[in-house]
């Protein structure tokens, strides 16, 4: 059958458009995974068309495949078994349009986030969704997951980024629903199907994003707090004092700014002794005022003891380095193993969660470790639980990050989506009733289960 398949599609595509497992071997599997890759063959179309030519052989053949983006996915969602084909969509990679009238650009589902960026700011316009591997996710991963990022705060996540989309299911059918108005409300919003269903249901294509105008003005500052109470109380006051120029809150507890900075790490521009320390960006339309507003909040946290300690970064140089701190993680990894987390909960229950994460690391392992970052303004954080002992520790430190979550209605996934290392763990963030609806779409759209199978939801 590998053989057959690999014909097929070399025949249909040509073969400078298929790549054999002894070239795939020298990728790595992912960004978190750094084994060799494993495949029949990587196809790499160029078009919708073409992607609709893998799909309609992959039918006919019964073969299983799994679609790539950027390779950051960090619930194990994209890496391939030894017998499916990876669909690549490295080389649809085009940003098609900038329309700077309706604000929109329509993307191809293979760009890579900064390149989308980076185009739409030539025409003085801004995509607004911002994260860590900017420089290597894609615009279909984002649309796969539902990607969030550092500006939810304001802007949303993708699904609220994106306006219309094209799509190819199982059996080939492209699915062309490029709208490209905010209102339009004729019938079912098909879309909806393929954001953030992390390639199960169909092949997202192409995308029409929202676009907004560059900022005139951008402010930041790294703030420190001794305990969370400050940290409610600080972004209570920012929402009410700056409220529609507030697009990021990012807290880092001190046990992951300690490890961050310091000796081999980054520069740390505020001492490290204290418990919380929050990045927080504003961004506005007329700078003097935007200035003055800053400045005035800053001075009132100051005044009522919310926050002890404070830089502005006055560079842009100065704000990369701030942001570094928060975004580069490197020096967590020198442990092994180091396991990531993306959970989300209610903003008055995440002291005390962290708190309980923490104690069950500890209790089974004495040197264990749990350092957490997040976007606590819309109620994500990233824990990171190092147990500081040689082995495979993963189902024990799932347990001590999502047994809490439970009982104060958490959520197993904030932006990360489910992958294959979720699986197992979604009845405690799902009704077994939402479970079975998913997987009735799963087998309604994909009925010989050959689109990313095994990922999202349990096989039919």
């Amino acid at each position: 059958m590998a053989t057959d398949i690999v014909k097929l599609l070399s025949e249909r595509l040509g073969a400078e458009q298929i790549v054999g497992a002894d070239v795939i071997a020298e990728r790595a599997t992912s960004y978190w995974n750094q084994a060799p890759m494993r495949a029949k063959a990587l196809v790499l179309p160029r078009n919708t068309e073409e992607v609709a030519t893998v799909l309609r052989t992959c039918l006919q053949a019964r073969q299983p495949l799994v679609t790539q983006g950027g390779l950051t996915n960090c619930v194990a969602a994209v890496e391939p078994t030894d017998n499916e084909i990876i669909l690549s969509l490295e080389k649809m990679n085009r940003v098609v349009e900038v329309d700077t009238i309706e604000s929109i650009a329509i993307v191809e589902a293979g760009a890579v986030l900064q390149n989308v960026q980076e185009t739409v700011a030539e025409h003085g316009m801004r995509f607004p969704l911002d994260l860590g591997a900017r420089g290597s996710c894609t615009i279909g991963g984002n649309v796969a997951t539902n990607a969030g990022g550092i500006n939810v705060l304001r802007y949303g996540m993708m699904r609220e980024l994106v306006l219309g989309l094209e799509a190819v299911l199982a059996d080939g059918t492209v699915v062309s629903s490029m709208n490209r108005m905010i209102k339009n409300n004729a019938g079912y919003d098909i879309k909806q199907l393929f954001i953030g269903t992390e390639g199960t249901l169909g092949i997202v294509t192409r995308a029409v994003l929202r676009l907004f105008p560059q900022p005139s003005s951008k402010h930041t500052a790294l703030v420190a707090m001794e305990n969370f109470d400050s940290v409610s109380a600080f972004l209570a006051m920012l929402r009410q004092r700056i409220a529609g120029s507030l697009s990021a809150f990012e807290i880092m507890w001190r046990d992951y700014y300690e490890a961050v900075t310091g000796e081999g790490g980054h520069r740390a521009p505020l001492s490290r002794e204290h418990a919380y320390y929050v990045v927080f960006e504003a961004e506005g339309s007329d700078p003097a005022a935007d200035e003055k507003r800053f400045n005035n909040v800053l001075e009132q946290a100051f005044s009522d003891g919310i926050i002890v300690d404070a830089v502005v970064p006055k560079s842009e140089s100065e704000v990369a380095d701030v942001w570094e701190i928060r975004e580069n993680f490197e020096k967590l990894y020198e442990a092994d193993p180091v396991y990531i987390y993306d959970v989300s909960l209610p903003i008055r229950k995440m002291s005390t969660y962290i708190d309980e994460v923490k104690a069950e690391v500890r209790a089974r392992w004495p040197k264990g470790e749990c350092y957490t970052i997040g976007h606590v303004a819309d109620g994500n954080l990233h824990p990171f639980v190092v147990p500081n002992e040689q082995g495979d520790h993963k189902q024990s430190s799932d347990e001590c990050v999502y047994g809490p979550l439970v009982d104060i209605g958490g959520s197993i996934s904030a932006e990360h989506g489910i992958g294959t290392e979720k699986l197992s763990w979604l009845p405690y963030s799902r009704t077994q009733a939402e479970i079975n609806l998913m997987m009735g779409l799963k087998k309604h759209l994909d009925p010989n289960n050959l689109l990313n199978p095994g990922r999202v939801v349990r096989s039919h």
